[in-house]
């Protein structure tokens, strides 16, 4: 059976935008490809008319700075977001997730922008982008919009974006500075299954002995990805300690809402591992701010 008919290589976001508005039938995306040609070879998504190679738009290959913000185009590959100098300076829990996603080989081809829009609720990037501040830019023929990453997810496997109509373009992250620092980690199976059984991040501004700022996102812990906002609240402003971190871990278990998996972990196992992921990641985003 045809799991797609046509397909197309644009060179540009407003030849791709122009392709999926003029196009009739059902009509995807695609970058690396990695889930989704799974999903369409498998049957677990319905065959398409026309896929939209965004590959080839070298807007969207692009990782610079520009005024003062961190640019990562939605088709970089994982493994330039792992090898990349100025991610490791401004961004260390996003090199840490990306470095975790699938093996080396999935990471040469899958990009960030496919992680993002498959809308998982544990995704490693999408998780890391959220602690970090990351904004979307998203185009079309209306013109282009910059969104929240926690308002790009509706539920379990569905974004804000029109498919037909709506381009990821990429992601601005705040640069770093002077008093800050991110970090990243997971629990997975130890079998190697590439999903994620609980992860979490954290970015931390640090003033003297202080939590300045802070933000935490953690996943899965409901329908979408999680920032835990009651959590930073009790971690703002507050010397930085173990009796803190405690506090900020009873709040995270209050807000977050972990579920069994009869495929990952119960719901126990996941508000015992928090504890420790919680521990680890806030530890070391803290010694990163020097």
């Amino acid at each position: 059976m045809t799991i797609w008919k046509n397909y197309s290589l644009p060179h540009s976001v407003s030849e791709a935008l122009q392709i999926l508005t003029n196009t009739s039938g059902p009509r995807r995306l695609i970058a690396g490809g990695t889930d989704f040609l799974l999903d369409l070879q498998q049957g677990r998504h319905p065959p398409v008319d026309t896929l939209v190679d965004i590959t080839e738009i070298s807007e969207m290959q692009a990782l610079e700075i520009r005024q003062n913000r961190l640019f990562i185009g939605a088709a970089v590959p994982l493994n330039k977001i792992v090898a990349s100098p100025l991610v490791q300076l401004h961004a260390e829990a996003l090199k840490e997730a990306a470095s975790l996603i699938g093996g080396p080989q999935v990471r040469n081809t899958a990009t960030l922008g496919g992680n993002v829009a498959h809308a998982l609720p544990a995704g490693d990037g999408t998780i890391a982008l959220l602690a970090l501040g990351a904004q979307a830019e998203v185009a079309s023929a209306n013109g282009r919009r910059l969104v929240g990453m926690q308002e790009m997810f509706l539920g379990p496997g569905r974004t804000a974006l029109d498919p037909c109509k709506e381009l990821l373009v990429g992601f601005y992250l705040p640069e770093k500075v002077l008093g800050q620092g991110s970090a990243f980690r997971r629990v997975m199976r130890p079998q190697g299954v590439a999903i994620a059984i609980l992860n979490l991040a954290a970015w931390v501004h640090r003033q003297d002995d202080k939590l300045l700022d802070v933000r935490i996102s953690v996943g899965p812990a409901g329908p979408v990805p999680f920032r835990g906002y009651a959590t930073e609240t009790t971690l703002r402003g507050q010397p930085f300690s173990p009796e803190i971190i405690e506090a900020a871990l009873h709040a995270l278990r209050e807000e977050a809402r972990f579920r069994t998996s009869p495929h990952r972990a119960t719901a126990e196992y996941r508000r015992e591992m928090v504890a420790v992921l919680l521990r680890e990641v806030l530890g070391e985003a803290w010694k990163r701010c020097g």
